[in-house]
C-alpha cells in the first residue's frame, strides 16, 4: 500500500482541481429550445443591447436601447410599463469630460393573477447604460456595455419570461426596474429613490444584478445589512450557489458601488455579479464577442429559483419578512456546497475547533511527538515568511504594472495588465515550489541528525516529528489569526478552514491510524483553496496579489507537512 501513496496523493490533488475548476465553471449553456433557463436567448437580447455604445454621452443609441427593452417587457406581458424622467442630471466630475444629461428609468409590473388588494413585489433592478468615456493606460475608450449591465437586463428578461409560466401559482408579483446613468454615479437610481419613493413601497425584496467581467461564475457578492432570513432564501432555493459573506467585508473597504448600493439600508436584497476579468470592464472589450453563456448560465441557476420561491410562497407577502438584526457568516466549498451560519452559530464551530486544536496539540505534545520551543519557532518562522511572500506579491503586482504601462495601486484594482492572470497563476506554482524545496531541505537536516544501528527507524521518527512540528506551528498560527479575525471582522474562513480539516484529520489519524483521513483533509483544503484563493484574486485583480500570495504560502505551509505524514513509512515505526 506504501508505495502506492504518491501516485493516490497525486490523483487527489488533480481531481480536487478539476471538481474545482468544474464548480467554477458549471452550470452548462441551454440553447434556445431549452424549457427553463436559456443563456442562449439571453444572449439574442445582448446582441442587440451591445451593438453601439450607449452611454450617457450618446443619447439617441441608449434611447434604441430603451425602446427595445420597453417592446421586449411589452411582449412578455407587463401589465403596465412606466418611464421615469429626470432632466439635467449632472454626473460626477471627471478631470476629463463633465456630463449634463437626461435620465429616463423604465418600470414594469407583473402581478400575480389574483392579487390582493395591496401585493407584495419582487423588484429586479438592473441598468442599461453603458460605461461613458474612462481613461486608460494607453488610450480612451467607450464600453459596449455587452456585459456590463447587458449581462443584468437579459438574465431579468428571461427570469420573467420563464417565471410567467407559472403565474397562477404567484403569490407576489415581479417589478422589473431598467435604471438609466448608473454609470455617472448611479444617478438613475437615485432620482426615482429620491423623487419616486412610491415605486418602492410595496417591494419586499430586491435582486441587483451586476457585471464586472464577463466570465467565471456569477458570485452574490453583496447582501443587505441583517441578512439571515435573506440567505436562508438563497440556501433554500439557490441551483449552483457561489458566494463568501467575506466578499460583503472586502466590498465595503473598495471604491465601489452599484445601483444597489443606494438603497440596500431599506429594501433587503441580493447583489449579484461576475467578476473576471477586470481588463474588460469598462473598456470596448466589453462587447458582444466576448461575452461568457456559460456565466450567463450561472446567473439564471440562481436567480430564477430564487425568484420562484418568493414568488409562490406566501410568507414572503409580509413585506417586513426580512428584516432582521443579525447577519450569517457563509461561504462555498465544491462538492461540498454551501455553508450557512448564524454569527452566534459560527462563534460556537469556532470554539469547538479552537477546543479541538488545543486538545490534539496538547496530546501531540505528551506523547513526545511535539516540542513546544519548536512549535513556536516554526509559528514565528511562518509568520515572518508570509508577511515576505506577502511584500513579495505586490513586487510582483507593481512590476507587472510596470511592464504592462498601466497605473499600480497597493492592495488596489489594477486596469490595464493584459497577463495579470497569467502573472498570478506562473508567480503562485513558483512559490508552492518554492515551499516545498525549503521544507524538503529542513527536513534532510533533521533526519541527518540521527544516527545508530536504528537508522531507518530513528530517520521515520525524525521525519515524522520534523512534519508535525512544521504543520503544528503553521495551525498555532492559523489559530491565533483565527481568533483575532472572528473577534475583528467575525471573519476568519480563510484561516479557520484549514485549521478546522487539518486538525479533525490529526484526530481520527491517531484514533483509529488510518491515512485516508490524511488524505481527505489535504483534498478538502484544496477544494476551499482553489475556489477561494480564485474569487479573491478576480475581486481584487493583481493589486491585491500580495494578500493572495500570502493566503496560500499558509494553505501550502498546512499541505506540505499533512502530505509529507501520509507519505511516511510508519511501519517500522515503535
Amino acid at each position: 500500500m506504501n508505495r502506492f501513496r504518491p501516485l493516490i496523493l497525486a490523483l487527489a490533488i488533480a481531481v480536487s482541481g478539476l471538481l474545482a475548476y468544474g464548480f467554477l465553471t458549471r452550470p452548462s449553456a441551454q440553447d434556445v429550445d431549452a424549457e427553463g433557463f436559456s443563456a442562449a436567448r439571453v444572449v439574442n437580447d445582448i446582441e442587440v443591447i451591445s451593438k453601439e455604445h450607449h452611454s450617457v454621452a450618446h443619447p439617441e443609441e441608449r434611447a434604441a436601447v430603451r425602446e427595445y427593452l420597453i417592446g421586449r417587457l411589452n411582449e412578455l406581458g407587463a401589465d403596465t410599463v412606466k418611464l421615469f424622467e429626470y432632466d439635467s442630471l449632472v454626473g460626477p466630475k471627471n478631470k476629463h469630460v463633465v456630463y449634463t444629461f437626461d435620465a429616463v428609468d423604465v418600470v414594469a409590473e407583473f402581478p400575480p393573477l389574483t392579487p390582493s388588494e395591496d401585493p407584495t413585489y419582487l423588484l429586479l433592478v438592473a441598468h442599461y447604460d453603458s460605461r461613458y468615456s474612462q481613461p486608460m493606460p494607453k488610450d480612451t475608450v467607450w464600453s459596449y456595455g455587452a456585459a456590463d449591465d447587458g449581462y443584468g437586463v437579459g438574465v431579468i428578461l428571461e427570469t420573467v419570461s420563464q417565471a410567467l409560466k407559472s403565474r397562477q401559482d404567484w403569490k407576489q408579483g415581479i417589478k422589473v426596474l431598467f435604471t438609466d446613468a448608473e454609470e455617472v454615479g448611479m444617478m438613475g437610481m437615485t432620482a426615482i429613490w429620491e423623487n419616486d419613493r412610491e415605486v418602492f413601497d410595496n417591494v419586499g425584496f430586491m435582486i441587483n444584478i451586476e457585471a464586472r467581467g464577463p466570465w467565471g461564475p456569477a458570485l452574490l457578492f453583496e447582501t443587505c445589512p441583517g441578512n439571515e432570513k435573506v440567505m436562508d432564501l438563497y440556501a433554500k432555493a439557490a441551483d449552483y450557489p457561489f458566494t463568501y459573506s467575506l466578499t460583503t467585508v472586502v466590498y465595503s473597504f473598495m471604491p465601489n458601488f452599484t445601483d444597489f448600493t443606494i438603497v440596500k439600508d431599506e429594501v433587503p436584497g441580493m447583489n449579484f455579479s461576475t467578476i473576471a476579468d477586470v481588463n474588460h470592464y469598462h473598456t470596448d472589450k466589453d462587447n458582444f464577442s466576448n461575452i461568457s453563456a456559460k456565466s450567463i448560465q450561472h446567473y439564471g441557476a440562481q436567480v430564477l429559483p430564487v425568484t420562484m420561491e418568493y414568488l409562490t410562497n406566501d410568507v414572503y407577502s409580509d413585506r417586513n419578512y426580512f428584516k432582521a438584526e443579525d447577519d450569517t457568516t457563509n461561504f462555498t466549498i465544491p462538492l461540498l456546497g454551501l455553508f450557512n451560519f448564524s454569527k452566534g452559530m459560527y462563534k460556537v464551530i469556532n470554539v469547538v475547533i479552537f477546543v479541538l486544536f488545543l486538545l490534539v496539540f496538547a496530546l501531540e505534545g505528551v506523547r513526545g511527538r511535539l516540542k513546544a520551543s519548536k512549535v513556536f519557532k516554526t509559528s514565528v518562522i511562518v509568520l515572518g515568511a508570509a508577511v515576505l511572500v506577502l511584500a513579495l506579491g505586490e513586487l510582483v503586482a507593481y512590476l507587472s504594472a510596470l511592464v504592462a504601462g498601466a497605473r499600480f495601486k497597493f492592495f488596489g484594482v489594477i486596469h490595464g495588465i493584459g497577463f495579470d492572470n497569467v502573472a498570478m497563476i506562473v508567480s503562485t506554482v513558483l512559490l508552492a515550489a518554492a515551499c516545498v524545496a525549503v521544507y524538503m531541505n529542513g527536513r534532510r537536516k533533521a533526519v541527518r541528525k540521527t544516527a545508530g544501528s536504528m537508522r531507518a527507524n530513528a530517520a521515520s521518527n525524525a521525519a515524522a516529528k520534523f512534519a508535525g512540528n512544521q504543520l503544528y506551528g503553521t495551525l498555532a498560527l492559523m489559530f491565533i489569526l483565527s481568533a483575532v479575525l472572528l473577534f475583528a471582522l467575525g471573519e476568519n474562513l480563510m484561516f479557520l478552514i484549514p485549521l478546522a480539516f487539518a486538525t479533525v484529520a490529526m484526530i481520527l489519524y491517531r484514533l483509529t491510524s488510518m491515512k485516508l483521513w490524511i488524505l481527505c483533509a489535504i483534498f478538502l483544503i484544496l477544494l476551499h483553496a482553489f475556489s477561494f484563493l480564485y474569487a479573491l484574486a478576480m475581486a481584487l485583480t493583481i493589486g491585491a496579489f500580495g494578500a493572495v500570495a500570502m493566503l496560500a504560502f499558509c494553505d501550502f505551509m498546512v499541505l506540505i507537512p499533512l502530505a509529507d505524514l501520509y507519505l511516511l513509512d510508519t511501519s517500522k515505526r515503535k
